[in-house]
């Protein structure tokens, strides 16, 4: 959903890439609730920190615990900066599909876009 919310709305002033420590596949509830915002992510794809076209970063947000906790070794120069959310997917493993469900990936992705709103300003604020 950042990755998305980066395109979407930055990608005047930066590029957006999303990778996790493992992957996961494209979650469904999550295409869905982006959909909803004017935000087609369907064709992206789940993959891994040595999968991103770039090796060079300027800047890292890991966006959950799990991430920042096992993220990669990056240069020095890249500045790590830890933005937590809850993970949609795993809050809502044991719901059944539905619109409790979907209102918990709705919420992380308002508050995903918020924070996306604040960039580049929030890099420099770390």
């Amino acid at each position: 959903m950042a990755e998305g919310f980066g395109r979407a709305l930055k990608s005047h002033l930066f590029e957006s890439y999303s990778a996790g420590v493992e992957k996961h596949g494209m979650n469904p509830h999550a295409v869905r609730v982006m959909g909803e915002a004017g935000v087609d992510i369907s064709s992206h794809e789940s993959k891994t920190t040595e999968e991103l076209p770039v090796k060079e970063l300027d800047y890292v947000v890991t966006v959950c615990d799990n991430a920042r906790e096992h993220c990669p070794w990056f240069p020095a120069k890249t500045k790590l900066i830890h933005k937590s959310f809850e993970d949609p997917p795993f809050i809502t493993r044991d719901m059944p599909d539905g619109e409790e469900k979907l209102a918990v990936f709705r919420r992380v992705r308002d508050e995903i876009r918020s924070f996306v709103e604040t960039l580049p300003e929030a890099f420099s604020a770390k």
